[in-house]
């Protein structure tokens, strides 16, 4: 797989799935950014990425490197497969997708995506992340 800048395009949406796993396709495409050529823009990669690499207990760098090497998503999932604890994936898609905006994360959420304070809808993180990225790329997806 090769580079990709995510100053023109967002990643995936955080709700997209690969083998089973939440914010796996965005976490493919924004160490993609990082590659030579690539440009990650405004986009930061810990935080749910984080969360997985400890919780699936693997190195983020190893990650980096087996995308970096990729010739497509396959390849990763293939090396999750033998690398994470896959037996932790609902665990990880339950935090991911069930982190909520609360009044002890608005203020960090609000710096981080603005939208937050716009649309009070925005309950789940993955969706105010998913409402920034429709804000930011509006012709994209």
């Amino acid at each position: 797989m090769g580079p990709l800048d995510l100053t023109t395009q967002p990643p995936r949406p955080p709700r997209e799935e690969l083998d089973g796993l939440a914010f796996l396709p965005r976490t493919i495409d924004k160490l993609r950014a990082t590659l030579p050529g690539g440009d990650l823009g405004a986009y930061k990669i810990p935080g749910f990425t984080g969360k997985m690499c400890e919780l699936l207990a693997f190195e983020f760098d190893a990650l980096r490197r087996v995308v970096e090497e990729a010739a497509e998503d396959a390849d990763v999932v293939h090396w999750l497969r033998e690398h994470a604890d896959t037996s932790k994936y609902a665990a990880y898609n339950a935090l991911v997708l069930g982190s909520v905006v609360t009044d002890e994360n608005r203020a960090r959420m609000l710096q981080l995506h603005p939208i937050a304070a716009q649309d009070p809808q925005l309950r789940f993180v993955v969706d105010v992340i998913a409402a920034d990225d429709r804000i930011t790329f509006p012709a994209a997806r």
